[in-house]
């Protein structure tokens, strides 16, 4: 008879079964999502380091233009931010060289760093970083320590020195805190957001160096013309604005100012044209200065400017996509404009301004929401850009029962090898459901569900709930279970903000 009761019937073995099965797709699920958050954040910092990478190129232009003129004083300068800059490369290199081993151990020699295969490979980043034959991630934190104590010992400013000192950071175990058992595309993540870091010390360190050559004491010992535009980037049908002076000219004495063969109103030094279309554009003139015996000495100039085509930078501060039936934050904005002078629309649903934010809200799934951004230029509306989105449904959230662990905090439990205690399981008013992965948090309404436990016999006791609530008869099967009996709270009913209806993923419960 005993022995009846441990072999398990054809029955149970096949729930066994279902369970094993429908636990392995729940957890591909949330592995899937967990990959692809790394993946859209991989893709936006790498966005970031070009911009960063652009900012800090321009800051070593000028610095170098300042040593040509004056290399007396910004020579040294130059010469140490071309030790920054070097230091930098260097250490990118490496970490670029990091991340391909990396890649090439999870999906072999062909491997390609922006298109990884084996993203939840939980062994290459270990194997390349934490070798005890090789230690590069000891070298690596190394190498991040000396880049460090070089930098912050070139930056006087304080707040500049503790910022840099904290993304720069490193502690005893940091190399096995962002690479043991870690996803290839999550150590992927963490090279390029350590990139990210070694960038924006780079561009503080460049700024601290421009500043300490001191541009407005340049000295000169002769007379040169200089214009000094607004910017010499000009978005298409609006204006291109320069200053035209003259270095060390008599405040008495105004120079007559000729550009393109037009005399600019006298005393004045303001040059501006409307702007037709995009490209390059050369202009070049002179200035007449009157000295005091009656002799005048002309002194050229020559300089250009370049009209863009309009832009607009439009991104889910969410997701790439937008999700029907919920709020969408949405970040807009056009270099160079006020955020007060921006509009915006969108098809396929309603778009509208919050703060400094917009909330997007798609109409029908499947069908792409387009954003189209509008800028007010001088007194004028000017499409500056279309940006397309997909629309999705959103994914189905996950079923919890709400305890009270030791201490009295609320948790959510969705089902593990720990269980929970019967008094928590009876102190609980019923089931939720919720997707709260970092990325979206969204409530939805359990509208019903089924608890199924077993007898001795392995016969199946299913209770219906009471709506989202566990009913009489469920709290009474509960009582009478024993410590390490299991259930099944199955065929889950939710509707969320987008009003579907979705039936859930099951879960197991242990009664301790």
């Amino acid at each position: 008879m005993s022995s009846n009761h441990n072999r398990l019937s054809p029955r149970q073995k096949m729930i066994n079964l279902m369970y094993i099965v429908l636990t392995a797709m729940l957890a591909l699920n949330v592995s899937s999502d967990v990959l692809n958050g790394f993946t859209q954040v991989e893709t936006g910092l790498k966005r970031t380091n070009d911009n960063v990478e652009e900012r800090n190129a321009a800051i070593l232009s000028t610095l170098k233009a300042f040593s040509e003129q004056n290399p007396d004083k910004g020579l040294p300068w130059y010469e140490k931010a071309m030790e920054v800059r070097n230091m930098t490369g260097i250490l990118n290199s490496k970490i670029d060289s990091l991340k391909m081993m990396i890649v090439r151990k999870a999906d072999g020699s062909d491997a390609d760093v922006n298109n990884i295969l084996n993203r939840d490979n939980l062994e290459a980043a270990a194997v390349v970083m934490l070798s005890p034959n090789n230690k590069r991630g000891a070298d690596l934190r190394n190498s991040i320590d000396a880049y460090r104590e070089y930098i912050v010992s070139l930056i006087s400013d304080s707040v500049k020195h503790v910022n840099i000192q904290n993304a720069l950071a490193t502690t005893p175990g940091w190399e096995e805190q962002r690479f043991e058992n870690q996803p290839v595309v999550a150590a992927i993540t963490h090279l390029t957001k350590l990139q990210n870091d070694i960038r924006y010390a780079e561009g503080e360190t460049l700024g601290t160096l421009l500043n300490n050559v001191d541009a407005g004491d340049v000295r000169v010992n002769e007379l040169n013309a200089f214009v000094i535009p607004e910017s010499k980037f000009v978005i298409r049908g609006g204006k291109y604005q320069a200053d035209i002076v003259l270095a060390a000219v008599d405040t008495t004495q105004r120079p007559l100012i000729v550009v393109n063969g037009k005399e600019l109103p006298e005393g004045s030094g303001h040059y501006e044209t409307v702007t037709g279309s995009s490209g390059n554009y050369d202009y070049q003139g002179y200035l007449e200065v009157p000295h005091g015996d009656g002799t005048v000495t002309r002194h050229d100039f020559s300089s250009s400017y370049t009209v863009i085509d309009p832009t607009a930078t439009v991104s889910a501060t969410m997701m790439n996509v937008l999700y029907a039936g919920i709020d969408n934050p949405i970040s807009i904005s056009v270099p160079g404009v006020a955020s007060t002078n921006v509009s915006a629309s969108m098809s396929n649903g309603t778009l509208a301004r919050s703060g400094d934010h917009w909330i997007a809200r798609p109409g029908a799934v499947g069908s792409d929401a387009v954003v189209t951004v509008t800028a007010n230029m001088n007194g004028r509306p000017m499409e500056m850009a279309k940006t397309k989105f997909r629309v999705r449904k959103l994914p189905d959230p996950t079923p919890f029962v709400t305890v009270r662990d030791a201490q009295g905090n609320l948790e959510r439990f969705r089902g593990d090898d720990r269980g929970i205690s019967k008094s928590q399981l009876l102190a609980s008013p019923g089931l939720e459901a919720a997707i709260d992965d970092d990325l979206l948090n969204i409530d939805f309404k359990v509208i019903s569900f089924q608890t199924v436990s077993f007898d001795s016999m392995g016969n199946a006791m299913p209770e219906n709930s009471n709506g989202a609530s566990f009913s009489a008869r469920q709290k009474a099967a509960f009582q009478r279970m024993r410590r390490g009996q299991r259930f099944y709270i199955s065929g889950v009913k939710a509707v969320g903000p987008d009003g579907v209806t979705r039936t859930l993923t099951p879960i197991e419960i242990i009664v301790n």
